[in-house]
């Protein structure tokens, strides 16, 4: 059996052709490694140690993989999960919000003008922000453990904003709560947004 993707498909349909073979998720890394493994051509065939290749490796497969969510969704298919940890194939369903929501990392990586204009200091100074947000502080610890989330189970923002919608339902004054907890809560959405956002 030939292992190689198919030449013809763009890189999103290639990326549907490996993760629907992983049905339980791939982390960026291995499927970097499994693309460059089965010939793909649409992505640097170089090492990752260099920053201002890795970042455009990056970019290029999270283009595709945003470009594949989108035709997915469209074509009522599937939904795809895109996380640096966990890339994975989930079934459809009608009416999900995730899309309708503004996703600002979904705008970055499907504007090709962020990859052209991108120089080496400029990829220098997003992984030293990239660091200071995933170290995080106390003010993050402090917020998470107010939505009572775990930090060593994956998050992002869309699951953050479902315990927030549910924290404030739970709390809102016109059903019993306090103004004071409401007011903690929205201040530890603010700076799980600046974390996760």
């Amino acid at each position: 059996m030939n292992n190689d993707l198919d030449p013809t498909l763009d890189l999103p349909e290639q990326l549907h052709q490996l993760l629907r073979a992983v049905p339980a998720g791939i982390s960026e890394f291995q499927l970097i490694q499994q693309l460059k493994a089965r010939g793909s051509t649409h992505i640097p065939h170089l090492g990752l140690a260099d920053k201002l290749v890795l970042f455009r490796t990056h970019f290029l497969l999270f283009n595709a993989l945003y470009e594949l969510r989108e035709r997915l969704w469209g074509r009522r298919e599937a939904h795809l999960q895109i996380s640096p940890l966990c890339v994975q194939l989930q079934p459809w369903q009608p009416g999900s919000a995730e899309l309708a929501e503004h996703d600002p990392l979904r705008d970055y990586y499907l504007n090709l003008q962020n990859l052209r204009d991108i120089t080496e200091d400029a990829v220098e100074k997003l992984l030293a922000s990239f660091w200071t947000r995933m170290q995080g502080g106390e003010e993050k610890q402090a917020a998470l453990e107010l939505f009572e989330l775990d930090a060593t189970q994956p998050l992002n923002l869309a699951l953050i904003k479902q315990r927030y919608r549910q924290l404030v339902s739970l709390h809102h004054p016109d059903r019993g709560g306090s103004t004071s907890r409401l007011q903690s809560i929205n201040l530890a959405m603010e700076i799980l947004e600046r974390y996760y956002g």
